[in-house]
């Protein structure tokens, strides 16, 4: 009996449909390409540098070709999971806990360094020894710079530290910019374009390694409460077989530089609930994330 084309037509979407839904789990199970983004903590270029050795390793290790992904900002990095361009991410805590809320991001893990062990961190405020600026009180009417405004250690956290101390950021100093990164606040602090800045205490550290500045010539004013590492998060509808991969190759990457945070000693194991600290801490400065951007 011959088919019209009509009935033709049915037959064919029905067993398209049948197939695609047949090869469904095994084909996301056989990704062959893994995206990753990253924050950008030093400029792009500096970043995909970096990085690249623990992005070879992770390619060797998965059998998966790697693409990573630096955007300009925070929030870049954000959006590109929201709108399925990356598969996983290393966030910063709060751009974490952002991401987890518009971007259906589940932490998975957090890098374990050589150098100092540790599953967390702090945002410092540096000076200029020169300037003889010593304590939070001798900046008022100064300029500050923070990283960006999903930074937790660049922003979050030292605009939360100090309004607990009794300190509104947005009026206390003469001046407030946002840098783009924890080297350019750094640099800028250096070069004597802000008075002081707000970063992450490994990444002076390795600004101090690299030879970029000299640790003497800076004056710590004021350190933050322990922040949660930053994690590596991934999109939580990545089929499971690659999400097992990838949490696998990522615990046996050592030896290795990761970023501005030293040498690997692989990854350890993180969750959501880990970050709870970096919601109160939003709270607290009346943050409303889900307006956030």
């Amino acid at each position: 009996m011959l088919m019209t084309r009509k009935a033709w037509l049915q037959c064919a979407t029905a067993t398209l449909a049948l197939a695609a839904a047949g090869m469904g789990g095994s084909a996301m199970a056989q990704s062959t390409e893994l995206r990753v983004g990253l924050i950008p903590s030093e400029d792009a270029l500096a970043m995909m540098r970096a990085s690249q050795q623990v992005m070879d390793q992770l390619a060797a290790k998965t059998g998966m070709k790697v693409k990573p992904f630096v955007a300009n900002d925070y929030n870049g990095v954000i959006e590109a999971m929201r709108s399925g361009k990356i598969d996983v991410a290393y966030f910063g805590p709060f751009s974490y806990v952002l991401a987890s809320q518009m971007a259906n991001a589940e932490a998975f893990a957090i890098p374990v360094t050589k150098k100092t062990g540790q599953s967390s961190y702090h945002s410092i405020i540096i000076t200029k020894k020169d300037k003889g600026l010593t304590s939070v009180p001798q900046l008022q009417g100064k300029t500050f710079a923070f990283v960006d405004p999903s930074s937790a250690s660049g922003h979050l956290f030292p605009k939360a530290g100090l309004k607990g101390e009794g300190v509104d950021t947005d009026k206390y100093f003469s001046r407030v910019i946002f840098s783009g990164s924890h080297d350019a606040s750094i640099m800028a602090v250096a070069n004597g374009k802000v008075d002081a800045a707000a970063v992450a205490d490994p990444i002076f550290s390795n600004a101090v390694t690299k030879g970029l500045v000299k640790a003497e010539d800076f004056q710590v004013v004021w350190r933050s409460q322990a922040i949660p590492e930053s994690p590596m998060a991934w999109r939580k509808n990545l089929d499971a077989a690659t999400k097992q991969k990838v949490a696998a190759a990522m615990a046996e990457i050592k030896g290795l530089p990761w970023g501005d945070r030293g040498e690997l000693n692989g990854f350890s194991s993180t969750n959501d609930q880990a970050y709870d600290v970096v919601r109160t801490t939003a709270k607290a400065l009346n943050l409303d994330l889900g307006k956030m951007k």
